[in-house]
Order: C-alpha cells, then sequence, then structure tokens
C-alpha cells in the first residue's frame, strides 16, 4: 500500500494532472510542474503521511525509521500533525497562487532533507528506499522547476 500512495503522489498524479490541465487549458507544462507537484506530492502526499502518523505511529517508527521501542511514537504523531498542516495548506495552493512558492521551499526542504537522511543511512529497508528515491525526486523536480517558469507572486 505505502508503495502504491507514493507512486501514485508522487509521480502518476502530477503527472496526469499536468497533462490534463495543459490538455484542457492551453497552458505551458513549465507553468504547471509546480502546480501540480505542490497539491500531490507535498499537499496529498503529506496530508495521508500525517494521518497515518498520527494514528499508526507504529508505521513510520518500525518501517520507515527500524525503531522497536514505543517512545518515539508521541513525537511520531506529532510529525503527523505538522505534515497534515503543511499539506492542508499545499492542497489549497492551486486556487491561492501565494501559498505555492512557500510550500515549493518547505516541500523542497522536507524532502530533500529527508531523502539525504535516507541516503547515508546504512541497511535501508525497501520503504526507506522508496522514500529516499521519491524524496529526492521530488525536491529535484520542485526545485527545477522554479527555473522553468519562477514565481514571484507573493
Amino acid at each position: 500500500m505505502y508503495l502504491l500512495v507514493v507512486l501514485l503522489t508522487m509521480f502518476l498524479l502530477p503527472a496526469g494532472s499536468i497533462w490534463a490541465h495543459h490538455f484542457f487549458f492551453g497552458l505551458p507544462y513549465s507553468m504547471l510542474v509546480d502546480t501540480w507537484f505542490v497539491f500531490w506530492s507535498v499537499g496529498v502526499r503529506l496530508m495521508i503521511a500525517g494521518v497515518r502518523q498520527f494514528f499508526q505511529p507504529q508505521f513510520t517508527a518500525v518501517q520507515i525509521f527500524q525503531m522497536r521501542g514505543d517512545e518515539a511514537l508521541p513525537i511520531i504523531r506529532e510529525l503527523g500533525i505538522a505534515n497534515f498542516a503543511v499539506g492542508v495548506i499545499a492542497v489549497l495552493s492551486p486556487w491561492r497562487p501565494a501559498f505555492r512558492l512557500p510550500m515549493v521551499i518547505v516541500g523542497t526542504i522536507f524532502y530533500g532533507t529527508a531523502g539525504l537522511r535516507h541516503l547515508i543511512h546504512r541497511g535501508k529497508t525497501r520503504n526507506e528506499t522508496v522514500a529516499l528515491v521519491s524524496d529526492l525526486f521530488v525536491a529535484t523536480v520542485l526545485v527545477v522547476s522554479q527555473f522553468l517558469h519562477p514565481h514571484f507572486d507573493f
């Protein structure tokens, strides 16, 4: 299930939304990349992660960070609240363009740092490898999108 959510929110749904928006409204692809990666990869993905971290903190503790004890669960729940809050702002960004650039910055820092942390960690699980690849991919897309079509709407 984790792999499916990551594939959908980090790759397939953003690409499909970019294509559909271009097809129906004719906007250049370069203008749509940050909109739909912020919506799906930062917004929906972090909202889903936040809900899961709040209600099932054991998944993040065991499957991502390989922790065995329960002492980190309250911290993971708080991380879930933060992820959900960031996700809500990112989901609203297609309708509130002023939210987009801050969410690009937050998403780049969050996914870039998380991806680098996964990169240097030895003995990765399959889920941590999925997180590594998807985190660095999205951070890169968000940075490159600003060179393709910089926004000065704040």
